[in-house]
């Protein structure tokens, strides 16, 4: 599931897991610092730059993205592991991530999750308190940008209400896996 900063994917994803409890989360990783509360190896594997690019010379990440002056990626060997038991993963990744995973695994269920509008995008960036004006306007001219990807993803979920965009995931995944 891709979508714009500030959107609610984080939020969607814990309400989906709290009732689809058999999908497999992927925890990226990224080198920026955690913001409050976040945790280490819950929300996201945070690194140093040098592991990073360790990791891209590796190719140990299924894709990867540079995001507002820092780096994140999901690690592909959890994943790959997850989908050869016959489980579904759950990406939560940004739409340049989406597009990556979209030229590796053309089989994949790509989920765009909206705003309801760019207003209330902004609202809930504001409400964040992680960002100052400048950050914020780069995040909302991204957001534009990412509002206009979405025609190419399969799914186009509008998270107003965060039960019932997780509803509407839920039942994405759940007729994704029928026809398999």
């Amino acid at each position: 599931m891709a979508g714009p900063s500030g959107v609610g994917k984080g939020t969607v994803v814990r309400t989906l897991l709290a009732r689809r409890p058999d999908l497999y989360l992927s925890i990226s990783v990224t080198t920026r610092r955690p913001r409050p509360a976040e945790r280490d190896g819950v929300d996201y594997v945070f690194v140093a730059d040098e592991e990073f690019d360790r990791m891209v010379a590796a190719d140990d990440l299924l894709e990867w993205a540079e995001i507002f002056g820092h780096r994140s990626g999901t690690p592909a060997e959890p994943i790959e592991r997850v989908l050869s038991s016959g489980r579904d993963a759950l990406l939560e990744i940004d739409v340049q991530g989406a597009g990556i995973v979209r030229a590796k695994v053309p089989e994949a269920v790509l989920i765009f999750l909206a705003p309801p509008s760019i207003e209330e995008l902004e609202r809930r960036l504001r409400s964040r308190g992680t960002e100052d004006e400048e950050k914020l306007s780069r995040r909302l001219t991204k957001a534009g940008w990412e509002m206009e990807q979405r025609a190419w993803f399969d799914h186009v979920v509008v998270n107003d209400d965060v039960a019932r965009a997780s509803d509407q995931v839920a039942a994405i995944i759940g007729r994704s896996r029928a026809r398999d």
